[in-house]
């Protein structure tokens, strides 16, 4: 039964990525189109795909440097081969690739799943942040052309918000209740709570958990780990800017133009669907249309931008799960020493 509604689950997301797809599509004269893409400069799209690879390969590195305070030392090697399997499954599972690559690492290194998958909670934070500031600067230049597409992505949202806000508050004070009800349960019963294996396990899992979160603290060179960060954005937008350039249409957009497209694509990549296909070229179409780009030229950019980058990461991460399935699985024993499980809750 799981795995049926899993399979339902996916289904329905990839039914919505090739609905979007569809939609983008439809209204577009298909010969401009190809006319577009017939001029590209490969020049451009090669720059574009290094930049990638670069943004990668500084993304490993800097996941990397957040797992080693944990107590483990994984080698460059096995945490980007980790890193592009996860990218990989993306494609296929949406955000089953922070499960799939915290995996590769306990298969290569013998590292918890928790303890890594609280490094990802922490890359992740540090990526909305980041996205939250370019999100900013790019609104402050150009908030006369942005502030109504923007508004425009939520106003029904907020609309259907506002009428259902009484629904909402008894839902918020029902979850208040049952919180606190869970809350005085677990204190009355803490000690035969100690006891029960079940959450020991759940206060072992949580605690590794925490460690990855946490371990930005304690990396050692803080400089070199907020660097890398820079330049993974940095080489973002670098790549959004690029592919400007190879295509005709585009190629007169100025430098701020490309932070609209990576703000927007990055929201569309973010949506849960398969590789943000549909969603990344509608939301991209759309926001260049706003910079006078007609439609058919704007898919033009969407779809060589998208498809470049998801050949890239299927290049990169096939050869990285073949260098993974090849790689020795470590003995978990090796690293117990290291950072010894929890067995017992203490307290």
């Amino acid at each position: 039964m799981r795995k049926l509604l899993s399979l339902l689950k996916y289904s329905l997301l990839l039914g919505l990525s090739a609905f979007l797809m569809w939609y983008a599509l439809k209204e577009l004269d298909f010969e401009k189109l190809w006319t577009e893409l017939q001029n590209i400069s490969y020049g451009w799209l090669v720059l574009s795909v290094l930049m990638g690879i670069a943004a990668y390969l500084s993304r490993a590195y800097r996941w990397h440097m957040q797992i080693r305070p944990t107590g483990y030392t994984p080698s460059f090697k096995n945490t980007y081969n980790a890193m592009m399997v996860g990218y990989l499954a993306n494609l296929v599972l949406p955000r089953m690739g922070e499960v799939v690559r915290c995996s590769m690492l306990r298969r290569s290194n013998g590292i918890p799943v928790n303890t890594a998958f609280g490094t990802v909670i922490a890359e992740r934070i540090i990526d909305m942040v980041m996205l939250l500031l370019f999100l900013g600067l790019t609104f402050m230049l150009e908030v006369n052309r942005l502030r109504d597409f923007l508004f425009s992505l939520f106003t029904d949202k907020y609309a259907s918000l506002e009428q259902s806000f009484g629904s909402l508050y008894l839902l918020v004070v029902l979850l208040m209740v049952v919180g606190a009800v869970f809350l005085v349960l677990g204190l009355l019963y803490l000690n035969k709570l100690r006891q029960n294996t079940f959450f020991k396990r759940a206060v072992t899992f949580v605690r590794g958990m925490l460690q990855g979160v946490f371990s930005i603290t304690k990396i050692e060179n803080q400089a070199a780990f907020w660097g890398h960060t820079l330049f993974v954005w940095a080489m973002y937008y670098g790549m959004s800017l690029v592919v400007f350039y190879a295509i005709p249409a585009t190629s007169g957009l100025t430098p701020v133009a490309g932070l609209s497209v990576l703000v927007i694509g990055t929201l569309g990549m973010a949506a849960p669907v398969q590789g943000g296909v549909g969603v990344y070229h509608l939301l991209v179409q759309t926001v260049l249309l706003l910079y006078g780009i007609p439609k058919e030229a704007g898919m033009a950019y969407a779809l060589v931008a998208h498809t470049s980058q998801t050949l890239l990461v299927v290049a990169m991460g096939v050869l990285s799960f073949i260098a993974g399935m090849l790689h020795k699985p470590a003995a978990v024993e090796e690293h117990t020493q290291a950072n010894p499980p929890i067995h017992e809750f203490e307290r």
